[in-house]
């Protein structure tokens, strides 16, 4: 399998996890919003608690130019660790959610 294959496989198996994971808590609807062609691969929750909405993007990695890129992860689970743990090189990982000039001062990548 071919690194961009890897990378993809495991980003599935790492936001399906997650989905299956938190499935139903409280009352939340939490599914994947997968774009192959464009490789973003998104985890969103919808719905009501009392009279207040939760909608929102949960987890957000896209890949691009060899790289994963983590847009957005507002779990506890830090996901960054979570890639390595899973044979991701640091090298290969770019926090996105931080800006340019804060991303040279993390163990990942810059971009």
């Amino acid at each position: 399998m071919d690194k961009l294959a890897r990378y993809r496989q495991i980003i599935l198996d790492l936001i399906t996890e997650y989905q299956v994971r938190v499935a139903g808590y409280e009352g939340l609807e939490t599914y994947l919003a997968i774009d192959r062609e464009g490789e973003h691969y998104q985890v969103l929750r919808d719905g009501w608690r009392n009279d207040y909405r939760f909608y929102g993007c949960v987890l957000h990695f896209d890949i691009k130019d060899g790289k994963i890129w983590i847009r957005h992860d507002g779990t506890e689970d830090a996901m960054a660790e979570r890639l390595v743990e899973l044979g991701v090189p640091r090298e290969d990982i770019v926090l996105a959610f931080h800006p340019p000039y804060v991303r040279q001062h993390t163990a990942y990548a810059v971009g």
